[in-house]
């Protein structure tokens, strides 16, 4: 499951209590209260503890049902870390918020022929669309014929939590499927809809494959792995924050970090997962790995210049 906010904790939820065997989840991100509007796993505690959302559904999940092996990994989803986790897996789950790593899950399914279900979700409008290496149009291959994002970000609407339910129960239903290998009830269309409008639509997409993407065709050389097309900062959706990565990943001593942060002035609370920093004008978020969550801007430049100013 790569995202642990709206379609990952939906569908972590109910794959947990449906009893599936092994489920890891990938989240960059943490808990706050904006997002117990549409995010059911998490409650006020999680928000007051700043816990990791990928942290936070592990407990809860191992509440809900012990017998699934559930594995948390608070980190973001890149190619390496996609490629390693890959191995084994049956299959994989989008739930995550913007294209640059939905690509990437797409060139990692084609490679190692893993299935993937696709999903989205914007204001009252969703999508779902199951992935089969060899059998289906990939990613890459829907993008060229048809628009998928509608004019619209959640920045600009927002997102409704029914429909949220509605695009994971799509993504659970697939999942089911494919889990029990039942790949004749796969459904093959691309499914949207508008909740609001009382719209929906479904289309078949075979016409859609194309035999010389890059991604899936005949010579796949799987792009969206390589570094050169991975940015290092990235605008969250609907956050008015920006996300910067480190050139490699790192291992922070948070509590040096903290100890240092405070004597220059800074505000620093934290958990063993993350610190909080803020002063007077700035608000920062660094996890052990070295990003940081850069709050109150999507000017990319600014926020690399307090990441600089904190970290060198």
């Amino acid at each position: 499951m790569i995202g642990a906010g709206a379609l990952g904790s939906n569908n972590a939820e109910m794959l947990t209590r449906a009893g599936i065997g092994e489920l890891t989840i990938v989240d960059r991100d943490y808990v706050e209260e904006s997002n117990l509007q549409r995010q059911q796993l998490y409650t006020e505690k999680d928000v007051a503890q700043k816990l990791p959302k990928a942290a936070a559904a592990e407990k809860r999940l191992k509440e809900i049902n012990s017998d699934v092996k559930i594995h948390g990994i608070i980190g973001d989803a890149n190619p390496e870390m996609l490629a390693e986790l890959a191995k084994g897996k049956d299959l994989i789950i989008d739930a995550t918020d913007n294209f640059e790593t939905r690509l990437a899950i797409n060139d990692i399914s084609q490679k190692f022929k893993i299935p993937w279900i696709y999903g989205a979700v914007v204001g009252s409008f969703g999508m779902c669309f199951t992935i089969i290496p060899g059998k289906t149009p990939c990613l890459h291959c829907l993008l060229k014929s048809m628009p998928m994002q509608q004019g619209m970000t959640c920045d600009t609407v927002g997102i409704i939590s029914p429909t949220v339910g509605m695009v994971t129960s799509y993504q659970t239903a697939e999942a089911l499927k494919i889990l029990v290998e039942d790949w004749d009830a796969v459904r093959t269309s691309f499914v949207s809809f508008d909740l609001w409008r009382n719209q929906y639509s479904s289309m078949k997409m075979t016409k859609a494959k194309d035999e010389s993407c890059l991604s899936c065709g005949t010579n796949a050389t799987y792009p969206f792995l390589e570094q050169e097309n991975l940015t290092k900062s990235t605008v969250l959706c609907g956050r008015d924050t920006v996300q910067v990565r480190p050139p490699k990943q790192l291992q922070i001593e948070l509590e040096a970090l903290a100890n240092r942060l405070t004597e220059i002035g800074y505000v620093v609370k934290g958990n063993p997962y993350l610190l909080s920093i803020e002063s007077a004008k700035e608000r920062i978020v660094i996890f052990k790995d070295g990003r940081a969550l850069v709050h109150g801007t999507k000017d990319l430049t600014a926020a690399k210049t307090l990441y600089n100013r904190i970290l060198g």
